[in-house]
């Protein structure tokens, strides 16, 4: 019986750890899918920006009432490649976006796992000497492991500007809407000031950052990142968890994370960012079904990414 019971709770663990073994498979997978592509064609052809990040978040607790959901920890995969080509109107910005969290939960009534893939449409263009206009969508399907009757296609998007003060001073205004989203219409904003030689106050959300240029290779920072994605839930996952309203449900959810790292450009097409700190708000809302389970304890995270543009 030791056995039978010792070899479950190995197959537990190993089910448990297989999201994070196939996130850094295809990241893997990726990461040299892009390295082929830049010599390949985008010299040639359309310049090009991407990155890819990995996120560790260590156990934590979300509580909704008396229900808590203690002890799991997140995997946390992003994955852009947009192609930047110039035309007459501006740079268009055409390509795609991943994201994957995986949630370690044991029997919660929360998914384990929220997927999203997304077009990038949109353009950067400029209105005048001192104004630039941003307008960018993701259109896309947004659910819980792609499985069949959890598809949902939604299209948010940003209309975002910047008015040049100054070389020195920027100031950014925008706004996101997503029509899953409790609130449609959201406004964003800040400024960016470089008050001293090496230093620069990049206050704009969703990734405000103080940062110190130590050389023309190496930026340490610190600072914050604000995410928020809507998801739909499969048509069985209310009443697999005992909530038959929560049957294909849109799911909000929204963490917050801050921290310090550094950005190192390695060479003119590939940068390595790492960055660690303490993720001190997490929420996961079905408001249309007034459910929601609030962050109790935070917990440290660790991220590797790398980024360029070719």
């Amino acid at each position: 019986m030791a056995q039978v019971s010792n070899l479950r709770v190995l197959r537990g663990r190993q089910a448990r750890n297989l999201p994070y073994v196939r996130s850094v498979s295809f990241c893997l997978c990726v990461c040299a899918l892009v390295l082929v592509t830049r010599n390949i064609f985008a010299f040639d052809l359309w310049p090009a920006e991407y990155s890819l990040e990995e996120t560790y978040v260590g156990e934590a607790t979300v509580a909704r009432g008396p229900h808590r959901v203690s002890d799991f920890d997140e995997s946390d995969t992003v994955l852009r490649y947009i192609l930047t080509p110039r035309v007459s109107l501006g740079v268009l910005r055409l390509g795609f976006e991943y994201e994957q969290f995986s949630f370690g939960f044991d029997s919660a009534p929360l998914p384990e796992t929220l997927q999203s893939v997304a077009a990038v449409v949109g353009i950067d263009t400029q209105l005048s000497d001192s104004i630039l206009l941003r307008i960018e969508a993701t259109p896309g399907v947004y659910s819980e492991q792609f499985k069949a009757g959890t598809t949902l296609f939604n299209m948010p998007f940003v209309i975002g500007g910047t008015y040049i003060y100054s070389p020195d001073v920027q100031f950014v205004l925008g706004i996101g809407v997503d029509v899953e989203r409790k609130y449609t219409v959201l406004p964003g904003g800040g400024i960016r000031w470089r008050f001293q030689p090496q230093w620069v106050l990049d206050a704009v959300a969703p990734t405000p950052r103080l940062e110190y240029e130590w050389s023309k290779s190496l930026t340490l920072y610190v600072g914050g990142n604000f995410k928020e994605t809507n998801f739909r839930v499969s048509d069985t996952f209310g009443t697999d968890s005992g909530i038959p309203k929560l049957n294909h449900a849109v799911l909000t959810y929204s963490e917050v994370r801050a921290g310090a790292g550094f950005d190192w450009k390695i060479t003119r097409w590939l940068s390595l960012n790492a960055e660690a700190g303490y993720q001190p708000y997490r929420n996961f809302d079905f408001y249309r079904a007034n459910i929601r389970y609030h962050q109790q304890s935070g917990a440290p995270y660790g991220m590797l990414a790398l980024h360029g543009a070719f």
